[in-house]
């Protein structure tokens, strides 16, 4: 076989882009794109059968396999009517430029590589520091998620609070202590595990948030030990925002690093009206944000911020002899600021869209799923037979059908999706079961969800 075959730019290699580009402007423009579902694994083997062969099944084969048989396998998170979980909803603008990001061989690693995909990316992190109240000069770095934008931040957390110890004289504690809500995201868990430090789960108040003097009664008993603290801008169950200014204010009387788990919720930032939520997180020390959740970019994607990017230098900046040439320079190269060294410039299709849209249109769609949350709360509130377990701040709806045990919640959800007419999986809350509508997609309309809950009568 000739080694070139699948690099050299051939007729083949003409009718590969071809059909891969009509299949993908399809997809972007289609007004009735499927929900879909996920087929069991028998099923797949039996329609699929093996796709990988040493001589290649050819692309006009390979597409028509995924199009046909993988694609409509897979639930289509940006459908209007996927409400479960934390759904997407890009832009055309931003999917379109995702196609550019790969096709156009970036690196987005270091200046030295990618200067015009980090400038961009720069401008955009500066306009979510900008938006949250961080001062001149804040930045940070696009990650692939949350999980690893509060890793790569508590990283630095860690890291702060060791050398200001050290430059006090004072013993690091025997274990180093992160402070969230028993109800913060797994995340947060997950990387005190994978950090191997202690976890004080903070109970939240009846009203779901992590109020101050809870943290201050942490503060105070465990001291030193204790490296962050943790606040949640938008809990994935509901929606909730922790106290976040009251928190803020305890760095009066305390040094913490205080980091703003703000994965979904934080971009409520933008809308005008909503924005006295947020009090206080211009004064955190981090902050996270996924903008494939309600900043309406592809998957995947976080924004990682830091007051002091320097802090997040210090601590992530990776040496080696062959990295020598990045590191012996002032240049801003993105790998310093997360655990990764090898990235994917996945800043750039928000930035187009943002480019593309503007500032405006993007506040507008915020605000527009806002209004339809309260509007269909309000509708569940009046409904006889229905609760709504708890007023929404953000665009997280949770409610109970009365009378109904987790069977029926599951018959029903099945039903749903078995229909392709929506996504709404059972939840639970104190034990009890219910449902949840999570509404990013500014196509959501009011009269798709009133549909839902028609289904429940």
């Amino acid at each position: 076989m000739n080694p070139t075959r699948m690099h050299a730019a051939t007729d083949e290699q003409a009718s590969i882009v071809d059909a891969v580009l009509d299949y993908s402007r399809r997809r972007m423009l289609a007004r009735d794109v499927p929900l879909d579902k996920p087929f069991p694994p028998g099923e797949l083997r039996r329609l699929a059968g093996r796709t990988i062969t040493d001589e290649g099944i050819g692309g006009t084969r390979a597409l028509a396999l995924f199009e046909h048989i993988l694609a409509p396998a897979c639930l289509t998170a940006s459908h209007p009517r996927y409400l479960s979980f934390i759904p997407t909803a890009p832009t055309t603008a931003a999917i379109a430029f995702d196609l550019v990001v790969s096709a156009s061989g970036l690196y987005g690693g270091s200046w030295l590589e990618g200067a015009g995909a980090v400038y961009a990316e720069n401008e955009v992190l500066s306009f979510l520091a900008a938006e949250i109240g961080f001062p001149e000069g804040a930045g940070g770095v696009f990650v692939q998620g949350g999980t690893i934008g509060n890793l790569s931040a508590l990283v630095a957390a860690r890291d702060a609070a060791k050398r200001r110890l050290e430059e006090a004289g004072t013993p690091l504690p025997p274990r180093w202590k992160l402070v969230c809500s028993a109800e913060a995201h797994s995340s947060n868990k997950s990387a005190a595990k994978v950090m191997d430090v202690d976890t004080i789960a903070v109970p939240a108040g009846a009203d779901g948030k992590l109020h101050a003097e809870s943290v201050r009664e942490a503060l105070v008993e465990h001291g030193d030990a204790v490296f962050a603290v943790v606040a949640t801008s938008g809990s994935t169950n509901f929606g909730i925002i922790d106290d976040i200014e009251g928190i803020a204010a305890l760095k009066d009387e305390f040094e913490f690093w205080l980091h703003i788990d703000g994965a979904y919720g934080l971009t409520g930032i933008l809308a005008p009206e909503a924005r006295h939520h947020f009090r206080g997180v211009e004064r955190a020390d981090s902050a996270i944000v996924d903008p494939h959740k309600w900043l309406f970019a592809p998957y995947d994607c976080c924004a990682l911020l830091y007051r002091d990017p320097e802090t997040g230098r210090r601590a992530h900046t990776q040496h080696a002899e062959y990295l020598d040439t990045l590191t012996d320079s002032d240049d801003f190269s993105p790998s310093d600021y997360a655990i990764q060294l090898t990235r994917r410039p996945r800043g750039l299709p928000l930035w187009y869209s943002l480019t593309t849209y503007g500032v405006q249109a993007y506040r507008d769609a915020v605000s527009s799923t806002l209004a339809l949350t309260q509007r269909i709360a309000e509708e569940i509130r009046r409904r006889p037979g229905f609760t709504l377990v708890r007023d929404p701040q953000l665009t997280v709806v949770v409610f109970e059908r009365d009378g109904w045990d987790r069977d029926d919640y599951a018959r029903w959800s099945d039903g749903l999706l078995d229909s392709q007419y929506a996504f709404v999986v059972p939840s639970s809350h104190a034990g009890r079961p219910n449902t949840r509508f999570a509404i990013v997609n500014p196509l959501t309309t009011f009269e798709d969800l009133i549909a839902i809950l028609d289904t429940m009568e």
